[in-house]
């Protein structure tokens, strides 16, 4: 009699759990994901209004004659197009991209287009991926967006190279959209591996900005490419929240509600440590930018505020719950949102005196450079497997391009040397240093 007693306590209890966990996850908006995080400035974000531009100029048959251009135009130059590459170019092996010298803005630019919904060379390349499938320089890679990036490289490395010797002084510049987002990222990767194909190519000259990035590598590499990956997210976008593998979101894409609402419920039962302790485990890419142009309980869209930073913990996590959440994925609604965004920087830009922008640019240089080596050291802390400082922000000394040289090879192989090796050193420092009273280190007697 007592146990059919309590079985209705039971029952409100679980009742109350299950509601308190759909009012949590509905209250739960986008801006909270990245309400701590710093403003960013005209000069870094300025880039991504007119990649996005580029990438939408993927989409035409014939730049000089463009059917869909937006109001000011893609902004591209057609004399200045190197190649433009189509599906019956890549031969399905990558999705379709153009290859353009930018001499406005001192740069080579190499921009794809998303995921095109009709071809199924696109879903060859998602499906191409199980879990912890591929090894990729101390961490793991989506396997069929690597594979995709290796071809385009070997196929357009001469070019590139010839466009390098010619522009020493410009800038190598990776974008895409979705799909497209995921090779660029993973090209950003081997080109890191195989910088002396390209005339040994400096760090700092090589930029990739992942517009609606996909999840496509471990959390150490996230991180430690902070200084070259730049990923850019509208509001609610779905695609670099969700955890479920790319293959299994395109395989139930016209059922993609359901899917990312039983995502959201099974990723609340799992705690957060355990989820950065798998090494497996793939995020969106590098530097995070995020747009917020909507607030809760508000209709309508306000001026748009973008904010950035390089997070390890709380890196897009939770799903959000909201009717924009594939709407958010349109590179139009993007290419609209970041113009906005850049337009209300620049204005505050403007009102600034020279002496204080030139201030402002170098606080810039320094706070992205404060925040990846605490990215680094925060990864560190939380135990990320295979996570260790990497070089200098942006640069490469003679012992960081000898050891890229011998990781070329070893990239292939799925080599984990890396990680090994900065544990082994760890374990040197914790041998021979140690912490006094006070809390500074000091050497082991």
């Amino acid at each position: 009699m007592s146990i059919l007693c309590g079985i209705p306590l039971v029952e409100c209890v679980y009742c109350l759990a299950c509601a308190r966990w759909a009012w949590k996850r509905c209250l739960h908006t986008a801006g909270h994901d990245s309400e701590t995080w710093s403003i960013a400035t005209a000069e870094e974000f300025a880039p991504v209004p007119r990649l996005c531009r580029y990438i939408l100029a993927v989409y035409e048959d014939d730049l000089r004659n463009p059917l869909r251009a937006p109001l000011d135009g893609y902004g591209i130059n057609p004399d200045w197009l190197i190649q433009k590459k189509t599906y019956k170019d890549t031969h399905g092996r990558a999705p379709p991209y153009v290859l353009y010298l930018d001499h406005n803005h001192a740069d080579i630019v190499l921009a794809f287009r998303g995921l095109n919904l009709a071809k199924d060379s696109d879903y060859a390349v998602l499906l191409d991926n199980r879990l912890g499938k591929k090894k990729f320089d101390g961490g793991y890679v989506h396997n069929g967006l690597l594979k995709a990036a290796e071809w385009v490289f070997e196929t357009e490395f001469e070019d590139l190279r010839e466009l390098l010797e010619k522009h020493p002084n410009y800038t190598l510049t990776f974008a895409g959209h979705s799909l497209g987002s995921g090779v660029a990222a993973m090209l950003s990767l081997v080109v890191m591996q195989n910088q002396d194909r390209l005339g040994n190519i400096e760090r700092k000259r090589i930029r990739c900005y992942a517009i609606a990035p996909a999840r496509c590598m471990s959390l150490n590499l996230a991180v430690r490419y902070a200084d070259v990956i730049n990923s850019v997210v509208l509001q609610d976008d779905f695609l670099p929240r969700t955890a479920t593998p790319l293959e299994d979101i395109f395989k139930s894409l016209f059922c993609l509600p359901c899917l990312l609402c039983l995502r959201c419920m099974r990723d609340t039962c799992i705690p957060e440590e355990k989820k950065l302790k798998d090494p497996r485990r793939l995020y969106a890419p590098g530097r995070l930018y995020h747009i917020v142009e909507r607030k809760p309980f508000r209709m309508g869209r306000f001026p748009p505020v973008v904010r950035t930073a390089v997070p390890v913990d709380g890196r897009f996590e939770h799903i959000v719950l909201s009717c924009n959440a594939t709407s958010d994925h349109a590179i139009i609604w993007i290419e609209k949102e970041a113009r906005r965004a850049l337009d209300l920087l620049e204005k505050d830009h403007t009102m600034q005196i020279p002496a204080k922008q030139l201030m402002v640019r170098q606080e810039t240089l320094t706070r992205h450079s404060e925040e990846h080596k605490a990215a680094l050291q925060r990864a560190k802390t939380l135990d990320v497997p295979h996570a260790y400082a990497s070089l200098e922000y942006g640069t490469f000394d003679e012992e960081g391009e000898e050891s890229s040289r011998r990781s070329q090879g070893e990239s292939s192989f799925g080599s984990a040397n890396k990680g090994k090796a900065a544990e082994s050193w760890d374990e040197i420092i914790e041998h021979f240093f140690g912490k006094d009273e006070d809390g500074h280190i000091v050497m082991k007697k």
